[in-house]
């Protein structure tokens, strides 16, 4: 039973931090059309600045916020090579986030090598229920939850924030109220390029940090942000935490290699079910 608790609840931490780079996706997607598969680059990007920072001695929080700005400017960079220019289709887009992924990948090797990091996330542990828990699985779920409530308010009641809704939900209608729509999406770009720096410098000082991180941490926030079919936040989270959960469980019951096998299992299972509604519907 110990163990069972234990894996539940690191797999809700772990399951928040795919939430967090899910919702990048959801946010640029439902903006831009455009499915970002650099999204794990951001957070990769930001353990990186995360781990150079700490060890040049600044301390802790100062780091994090640096190494997440950092990938908010890389995302924007992005947003602007992206669909910097009119008309670009969404399925080109998306062949240039893959290949803005590799270039991620040479930076990163050219920077910092492309051997094995690690940087100490918050220290400690607590026990609930007799079982000893990191502090920095109950850090990643306190952040997450006040992200999404900060996004929540930001939607809900900022005058950006329902501009952000009026290009997601009709972009037509949004330009001829006069609103750059192309503007906007670069700032989602951004927007996304923050929320995976932030889910990186959570997660990524409990594993190693390489230069080909993003490829687990893109395919699990693809995972989960399909939950939701890319458009919706709060579903993504959801995605995210029972990625996490089954991630843990087959870890700890099963062998840890299945794990990656869970998040392409789901995206197929999506995937499947989505089309067999479409078919029903036609």
């Amino acid at each position: 039973m110990g163990l069972l608790l234990q894996l539940l609840l690191t797999g809700i931490a772990i399951g928040c931090g795919y939430a967090l780079l899910a919702t990048g996706f959801v946010f640029i997607h439902r903006v831009t059309r455009v499915v970002n598969f650099a999204q794990g680059g951001f957070a990769v990007i930001a353990g990186f600045v995360t781990y150079s920072a700490l060890a040049a001695g600044l301390p802790h929080g100062v780091s994090e916020v640096l190494a997440v700005l950092a990938a908010a400017l890389v995302g924007l960079v992005v947003g602007v090579l992206i669909i910097g220019l009119r008309d670009t289709p969404p399925l080109a887009a998306l062949i240039m986030t893959i290949g803005v992924g590799f270039c991620l990948w040479a930076l990163e090797v050219a920077v910092w090598g492309d051997q094995p990091l690690q940087f100490e996330g918050l220290g400690g542990v607590f026990a609930v229920a007799g079982v000893s828990i990191q502090y920095q699985y109950a850090l990643i779920v306190a952040v997450t939850a006040a992200t999404f409530a900060l996004l929540a308010l930001f939607f809900g009641h900022s005058y950006l924030g329902k501009v952000f809704t009026a290009c997601a939900s009709n972009p037509y209608a949004a330009r001829l109220a006069g609103i750059d729509v192309r503007r906007v999406g670069i700032i989602a770009f951004a927007l996304g390029g923050g929320l995976g720096g932030l889910a990186g410098v959570l997660l990524l000082s409990l594993r190693s940090l390489t230069f080909d991180s993003d490829v687990d941490l893109s395919i699990n926030g693809f995972a989960a942000a399909i939950f939701g079919g890319l458009q919706r936040p709060w579903l993504a989270l959801v995605g995210g935490v029972v990625l996490g959960i089954f991630e843990q469980l087959i870890a700890g019951y099963s062998r840890a290699s299945y794990q990656k096998a869970v998040s392409l299992f789901v995206i197929l299972a999506i995937l499947v079910w989505r089309a067999a509604r479409r078919r029903e519907q036609t």
